[in-house]
């Protein structure tokens, strides 16, 4: 350990492991804020990049407040979400929470009428491929149409506890990604238990707008999978000093010096492996705008890695993880900050200069 004492603290944190690859790229939510308005509390959009942009600072205690600031931003696209079906939770104290009853609703009418029939056309494709049990297929050629049993969603009020709506995202109205096989994820509604029974009734097979769940100027927290490194050595990976390359040290200088003996899975030295594409939560990111006019953020020469944004996105402040096109979640804040903003903060610039070369 060099000129330390011979005690020391163990690398890395013991708060992120495993450090392994994630289940899935579309993260579960496992927490959700208390809130009293009736909505859903996450929305699913797609990184795009980052710019960044001149505005007002409008905190009030700090020294910049009142002045032009430079603020670095991440755009994700957010097209509109389909509400799929609901599962409605009841309470047991033998078992904990489990579903009451589970509903699907047939989202094609919806679709077509405010979207269009190709966009159903390959909306019902992505479907075949994400949930091939609940599309069938009418022929060579024929397209697809869903097979989802209709009831209605009747259940005693009494004894409902939460209300989640299943929701899917339609890839392929970003600009920048090509996918047909939709996102899928269960969102929890906020509000009493009988108000989100009431509103999961009216919402089941319409689309929802990122405009009904996210607020500008307001926080969320974004959920999702970060950029995958591969597999990595302890340099890398924890940051470890370098040993000299000097001639006695014949068993490599990339390493940690002394492994010491093996007990089970815990790991107090750092060792290779995984690094990256890893679930994280970022807590408290600002949401400086929500707009639909594209020409206002696209780049010159297009977004790198990505194209050009073709529907409604939301410019949130400072970096979010994961490579462009990677689907994000964006939960209103379990934790918010003890300052509530008066509103979207005055933007005098977004620079649209070309990404390519910086």
């Amino acid at each position: 350990m060099g000129a330390r004492k011979k005690e020391a603290p163990r690398r890395g944190s013991a708060g992120l492991r495993p450090r392994k690859r994630a289940a899935s790229i579309v993260p579960r939510v496992r927490s959700w804020p208390s809130i009293d308005e009736v909505k859903p509390l996450a929305f699913l959009g797609y990184k795009v990049g980052m710019t960044h942009v001149i505005m007002i600072d409008d905190r009030e205690h700090v020294d910049t407040a009142g002045q032009e600031i430079f603020v670095p931003v991440t755009v994700i696209e957010t097209p509109p979400m389909v509400v799929l079906g609901a599962r409605v939770y009841g309470y047991d104290p033998n078992r904990g929470r489990y579903a009451l009853t589970e509903v699907w609703r047939n989202p094609s009418d919806t679709i077509k009428e405010k979207l269009g029939e190709e966009v159903l056309r390959k909306y019902l494709l992505g479907m075949s491929k994400r949930l091939p049990h609940m599309v069938e297929e009418l022929g060579p050629g024929k397209g697809f149409e869903f097979k989802v049993p209709e009831k209605e969603l009747d259940v005693d009020p009494e004894k409902v506890v939460g209300v989640g709506l299943i929701m899917s995202s339609i890839p392929f109205l970003a600009g920048g990604v090509s996918k047909k096989a939709p996102d899928i994820l269960e969102v929890k509604v906020g509000g009493s238990p009988v108000e989100a029974l009431e509103y999961a009734k009216g919402k089941l097979g319409q689309l929802v707008d990122v405009e009904e769940v996210i607020e500008a100027g307001k926080f969320v927290d974004v959920i999702g999978v970060t950029k995958g490194k591969g597999f990595q050595g302890v340099i890398k990976r924890f940051g470890v000093k370098e040993l000299p390359k000097w001639h006695k040290h014949r068993k490599g200088s990339r390493r940690v010096g002394a492994r010491s003996w093996g007990k089970g899975t815990s790991s107090y030295v750092p060792q290779p492996g995984q690094m990256g594409y890893h679930r994280r939560t970022d807590y408290n990111k600002r949401v400086l705008m929500i707009s639909d006019d594209p020409s206002k953020i696209n780049v010159e020469g297009g977004w790198l890695h990505y194209g050009l944004v073709k529907s409604k996105y939301v410019v949130l402040k400072g970096s979010v993880f994961g490579p462009p096109k990677r689907p994000i979640i964006m939960r209103l804040p379990v934790r918010p900050p003890a300052w509530v903003p008066p509103g979207p903060p005055k933007i005098t610039y977004i620079s649209l200069s070309s990404k390519q070369g910086n």
